[in-house]
């Protein structure tokens, strides 16, 4: 997988879950999903990108029935000097058994509907109460 920034995050369950990083209780998994680093609100953010991908691969698989063994996602990204964010990018492998045209086909998918990245696309004000 892709060398990251200082702001890079990876997160990653079943076969291709890391050694280190914070474990976190996963749905599909019973190790967990191993994500880090966050030490940082930059990494937290990306983060967020990472696991909703993690997770919507799992989600996905399920319904199309393509047999996921473990799944990875680095996401990084930059911000300019009043740190407006540059965009984020993200990368996904998963180990699967399944003919690599259906794992493309998940990770469309995958692209198309997972909420985070969607939300992050269309934008959203934040605002201090």
């Amino acid at each position: 997988m892709a060398d990251l920034s200082p702001y890079g995050v990876r997160a990653s369950a079943g076969s291709l879950r890391a050694a280190d990083g914070v474990v976190l209780p996963h749905v599909w998994t019973e190790e967990g999903v191993a994500a880090g680093p966050v030490a940082n609100g930059a990494q937290a953010f990306h983060l967020s990108v990472a696991l909703c991908v993690l997770n919507d691969v799992y989600r996905e698989a399920e319904l199309l029935g393509i047999p996921v063994q473990g799944v990875a996602v680095v996401a990084d990204g930059g911000f300019d000097v009043t740190w407006a964010s540059t965009g984020i990018s993200y990368q996904a492998e998963v180990d699967s058994p399944a003919d690599p045209s259906d794992v493309r086909r998940l990770l469309d998918v995958v692209d198309e509907v997972a909420e985070i990245p969607r939300a992050v696309r269309a934008g959203a004000e934040v605002t201090r109460r």
